[in-house]
């Protein structure tokens, strides 16, 4: 067997590589806009008061880890919650990212939420964590933690 390569085979191994590591540079570089453009369908949906068009935003499988209760798991479940939520008084959410990392169809998000009633009024505020997941839908929550 021949294990040489030609200077064309050489040029087209380097150009793929090239490639290769190009696009993942590209992916990481666009990752905190496609993470902060959901949060901001997050916040669209959540202000409409529109908890199923929140819940589609988390995968079909995902898990809400709210403080002090019990896991929440599924779309359904999900919608139920933030709704419970929204006729609670929230009229609005606020998420303010400080740090998104992130390899392949998995990312984490570390960041600040605040939320507010009808007049303005900070109802609560606090950190949170959110695991995400690429999905052929787009970046969906996964799992979602906080205090």
């Amino acid at each position: 067997m021949n294990a040489t390569i030609t200077t064309s085979g050489r040029l087209l191994l380097l150009a793929g590589v090239l490639i290769t590591c190009l696009v993942s540079r590209t992916a990481a570089q666009n990752l905190p806009a496609a993470i902060s453009a959901a949060n901001g369908q997050f916040m669209e949906a959540f202000a409409a008061g529109d908890a199923m068009a929140v819940a589609l935003l988390y995968t079909e499988d995902a898990r809400l880890l709210p403080p002090g209760g019990t896991a929440v798991e599924g779309r359904p479940a999900i919608a139920a919650f933030w709704r419970a939520v929204i006729e609670g008084g929230v009229a609005q959410i606020s998420l303010t990212i400080d740090e998104v990392q992130g390899a392949g169809d998995w990312a984490y998000e570390l960041s600040r939420w605040a939320m507010y009633d009808a007049d303005g009024g900070t109802v609560g505020e606090g950190k949170y964590i959110v695991i995400w997941r690429r999905t052929a839908e787009g970046w969906r929550l996964h799992r979602d933690i906080w205090n």
